[in-house]
């Protein structure tokens, strides 16, 4: 799950896309197998419905939008093109890591690309100097399916 957030983080999509593949192949693989479900397992009313739509939607939905993510990703382009954009709004994420390794919070940075807002989190060693980047400069890929890919960033 990491690995998908960093690659999601790293492509300019629009949110909306992922959520909406994830509902629609959920929504169509509960309403193709929900019979066999109900075979299956014993649950019965509402918790029949409540586990099932969990089933298809969490299982079938995030592999559907994890192959497409993945995809987009690793049959990109070798095309490279490199863009600068200014950055537009900053702030911290929250402290990350489990139980054994404490990370700091990592710096965000929010730019406007083609009238899109993105953010992109950098590593904790950009934090001390966050306030002092202006722009952001970083190489475009076209992904497989048209998202751009984004590689080396680097702050200025």
């Amino acid at each position: 799950m990491i690995w998908q957030i960093n690659i999601y983080r790293n492509t300019i999509i629009d949110l909306v896309i992922p959520i909406g593949l994830l509902l629609i192949v959920g929504i169509l693989v509960f309403i193709m197998d929900f019979k066999n479900f109900k075979k299956t397992y014993n649950y019965n009313g509402i918790g029949l419905y409540f586990y099932a739509s969990m089933h298809y939607l969490i299982g079938f939905g995030f592999i559907a939008c994890s192959i497409f993510i993945l995809t987009n990703y690793y049959l990109a382009d070798s095309n490279i093109k490199t863009e600068s954009y200014e950055i537009i709004d900053r702030y911290e994420l929250g402290e990350g890591g489990g139980r054994k390794i404490k990370r700091g919070p990592k710096p965000a940075f929010v730019i406007n690309y083609n009238g899109h807002k993105k953010e992109l989190v950098f590593y904790t060693q950009y934090l001390e100097n966050m306030n002092s980047y202006k722009t952001v400069e970083f190489d475009t890929r076209n992904g497989f399916f048209g998202f751009k890919i984004l590689e080396n960033k680097k702050l200025n």
